[in-house]
Formats: structure tokens, sequence, C-alpha cells
């Protein structure tokens, strides 16, 4: 069997903390100092959402310090990298997520570390910041774009689904997380897909698509290609 053309591929860059414009929201790089008051209320305050922490590797924090030092290494890191997501009408701080897996040379990168708080959950905020970061990774170059969560978590599979992320496979018994066996199940959404799904997300944002109660007309899915 022959090999496959070569690519001339180049490698992309890696990305930045620069902020990201959206209409409802915006992404800032993590700052403990700025966000960590706001991130605290909305990822551990009283109307927090009380699944948040199941699937993850860290969580939840019963005391503020810990909440802190957490984000402290988080703000550090070049991967994952980390931004805090704002709300742009009234500069709340709703959640935090980040890229990660960052391959530059193979130019794949992934979403993940995904807290939300409550408010933003199956929310208009939350489907603009997928499109933001994904935007932001096609227009600089990348190929691939991934989403990776434990097979146990339907809500995690549910978003990826619909924010038009293609199943790829089980990895079984890929991690162990809190004492707990996860088969991570993956995601992921290529270069040659992008463009329908971006003017799918770009319909669905459009303020037009929302009644004057903020419903939404038409779902992502039948906008999305």
């Amino acid at each position: 069997m022959s090999l496959t053309p070569p690519l001339r591929w180049q490698a992309v860059s890696a990305p930045s903390r620069d902020t990201l414009q959206g209409r409802s929201v915006r992404l800032e790089g993590l700052n403990p100092a700025r966000h960590g008051d706001g991130l605290w209320q909305a990822l551990q305050g009283p109307d927090s959402d009380p699944l948040l922490w199941d699937y993850m590797s860290y969580g939840p924090f019963n005391e503020r310090a810990a909440f802190d030092a957490w984000l402290t290494r988080n703000a550090a890191s070049q991967d994952p990298l980390f931004f805090a997501v704002v709300e742009q009408s009234s500069g709340q701080v709703q959640g935090v997520l980040s890229y990660l897996s960052i391959a530059v040379e193979h130019g794949s990168i992934e979403i993940g570390h995904v807290c939300f708080g409550h408010v933003m959950q199956r929310s208009v905020q939350a489907t603009e910041v997928i499109y933001l970061l994904a935007k932001h990774a096609f227009n600089n170059g990348y190929r691939r774009l991934e989403w990776k969560c434990n097979n146990d978590n339907a809500r995690s599979k549910r978003a990826a689904e619909r924010f038009g992320f293609s199943y790829e496979g089980l990895f079984r018994q890929h991690r162990v997380f809190k004492d707990r066996n996860r088969d991570t199940a993956w995601y992921s959404i290529i270069d040659s897909e992008w463009p329908a799904l971006a003017a799918g997300y770009e319909r669905w944002l459009a303020l037009d698509n929302f009644d004057a109660k903020g419903q939404q007309k038409m779902r992502l899915e039948q906008l999305r290609g």
C-alpha cells in the first residue's frame, strides 16, 4: 500500500492568553487576583452545580485556600492554558476552561477542564465559549480540535455531540481518577469540517435566532450542517 502524499506541513504557534471577545462573553487569561472571587462563587457558592466535580480529577474544594492554590497552578500553566469566562453585560465571572494537549507540531489541540457555573450550563454563553475557542484554534492553523470525557459522563458526551464533535471511539481503562476507573470517550472536529460548523454556530448565535424571552427559535443541531 502506498504512503499518503506529503502535506508540506508547518508547525503552528502555541495559543496565547489574549482575550477572545464574543457578543455575550469574553475569555480572559486566568488571573486568580481578578477572577478568583467570581469563580469561587460560581463554582463553589450556594447556587453552584452539585454535580460539577463528579468527573473531574480535582474538586470539590471545601476551603478557599485550596481553591486559590488550584487557580494559581492553573494560571501558571501553559498546557493546559486556562481562560476565565466573563459575561459581557455584567462583568460576572461565570466559569473556567482550557486548551490542553497542545501539539503544535501536529496541529492538534483539545478543549477541556470545563467548569461552568450553574447559570452558564445549557446557555448561549456556553455555546459561544466553545465557538470562540474553536474559531481561534482553526483560524490559527490547527488541523484538529479534540474533546475527551469520562464515558460515564452523559452530560459531557451530549455537549460534544451538540457542539458538532464527531465520536471517534473509546479508550478503555484509560485513567484512574479519585480511585475510580475512567474509560475515555474521544471526539474531534477537523479543519475541513469547521467552515460548515462555524456557519451554523454563527446562525445560531445571531440575535434573530432568539425571541423576546431569549428562547432559541432553531436548535444548533438544525443549523450547523
